[in-house]
């Protein structure tokens, strides 16, 4: 089990790199059951820092299945009003919003397919104007994730479960840095190394990128006055936060009309408590067109389905194959730590601050410049030792990006 050095190190690193909370600031924490022992740190430290509130949302598995087993279906198609004038009032406030994530990623199989995908619209259409306070950058907010039993097996399926948490818990703090000496000025180095990753792009200004890979063959046209961001963000206010930990890619978003061509997921995905796997989408004008998946056809369907919005790209994310969590050669069946070893696309709602005065554009202008929206936004992982990323600029000329899953250029 985790020392109690390396969680109180952990939550020093959330509270500081990633949400940054601030003296006399709320800060509103998600958690699983399962963490409140890190949960209890955390709001420890966050009360030593000098935050005004601490206010906690518990999450819990077993009581998750259950309410999809047995309750109505009315109450499975809504949100209660409390709950999203919850969310609202502690973004209205500018509270910073920390989540630990722990999730079975089996959890909801032999669900109806169904009753899931109509929870996932509800929340996802509720929670709208809540999410335009994260997606804008107008508060501090950050992810981070503890094992669970359940997990931990499904990554290391022939160890006992006691082995599985212990070896879980030990990638998750190599990962997020933890384990280094000083975990706060580890994480502004790599900070300050995505940095120049992203500054190289933003000055490149590329009207469109080729991916080449076995299964792979896509063209991605990118806005004008698109905005590469990766590493640390900023709040409206000028507070820098890290919205996920680990992160090791910068993304930008793509031209919603301006995708074409075939992609082959190199990860399973993990979306709705199933898996999807080994699947392809085939876009035509930004639009989803056809796909397949060995595994989780359904759950797929019902995703790209959800609106309008779905079947088109959201967000485009390079992360170079040698990143640590690549070279753990572990599959972690949890988003964010996979897309983080791998390049990825992400299906729905573009960060509209990923262009150039994109958080002050209402839909219609944002739709102008080619800015998707939908109730969803899901990363899903494409990149892999074999992958090829070619610029193209404006005067059509070609410039290598990525080459077998790596810069083509020096960013350390």
């Amino acid at each position: 089990m985790p020392t109690q050095e390396q969680l109180e190190k952990y939550a020093e690193l959330a509270l500081r790199t990633g949400v940054n909370l601030q003296e006399n600031q709320t800060l509103m924490m998600n958690a699983p059951v399962e963490g409140v022992e890190l949960a209890r740190i955390v709001t420890r430290k966050a009360y030593e820092m000098g935050a005004k509130n601490v206010h906690i949302n518990w999450t819990d598995d077993t009581m998750q299945r259950l309410w999809f087993e047995h309750a109505n279906q009315e109450v499975i198609e809504s949100v209660p009003e409390w709950k999203v004038d919850m969310y609202d009032s502690f973004a209205e406030e500018g509270a910073a919003i920390l989540s630990i994530r722990g999730t079975n990623p089996d959890l909801l199989k032999g669900i109806d397919s169904t009753r899931i995908s109509a929870a996932n619209k509800a929340s996802g259409e509720a929670m709208q104007n809540f999410r335009q306070y994260t997606m804008n950058d107008k508060i501090s907010w950050s992810i981070i994730a503890i094992p669970n039993a359940e997990w931990a097996k499904k990554v290391f399926p022939h160890e006992s479960e006691a082995a599985a948490v212990d070896k879980l818990w030990e990638h998750i703090f190599d990962i997020t840095r933890v384990n280094q000496n000083d975990p706060i000025a580890a994480w502004n180095e790599h900070n300050a190394i995505l940095g120049k990753a992203r500054d190289f792009l933003n000055q490149k200004q590329f009207k469109k990128l080729v991916y080449k890979a076995p299964g792979t063959d896509l063209e991605i046209q990118l806005p004008e006055g698109h905005k590469w961001k990766g590493g640390s963000s900023e709040t409206e206010g000028g507070i820098s936060f890290n919205a996920n930990m680990p992160t090791e890619e910068v993304f930008t978003l793509p031209d919603k009309y301006g995708v074409n061509g075939t992609v082959s997921s190199t990860k399973p995905l993990s979306y709705g408590g199933n898996l999807i796997e080994n699947f392809s989408l085939t876009f035509k004008e930004g639009k989803v067109v056809d796909f397949t998946a060995e595994k989780g056809y359904d759950t797929l369907q019902n995703l790209l389905d959800m609106d309008e919005g779905a079947r088109r790209l959201g967000e485009v994310a390079i992360v170079p194959h040698h990143s640590p969590i690549s070279q753990s050669g572990v599959i972690f069946y949890n988003t964010l730590y996979d897309e983080n070893a791998s390049c990825h696309l992400a299906l729905g709602k573009a960060y509209p601050s990923s262009i150039k005065g994109g958080a002050d554009m209402n839909n219609e202008s944002l739709d102008q410049h080619g800015v998707n929206n939908s109730i969803v936004h899901v990363d899903f992982m494409m990149g892999s030792g074999d992958l090829d990323i070619d610029g193209i600029t404006h005067d059509g000329e070609t410039e290598p990006v990525f080459r077998n899953g790596n810069w083509a250029m020096e960013f350390e």
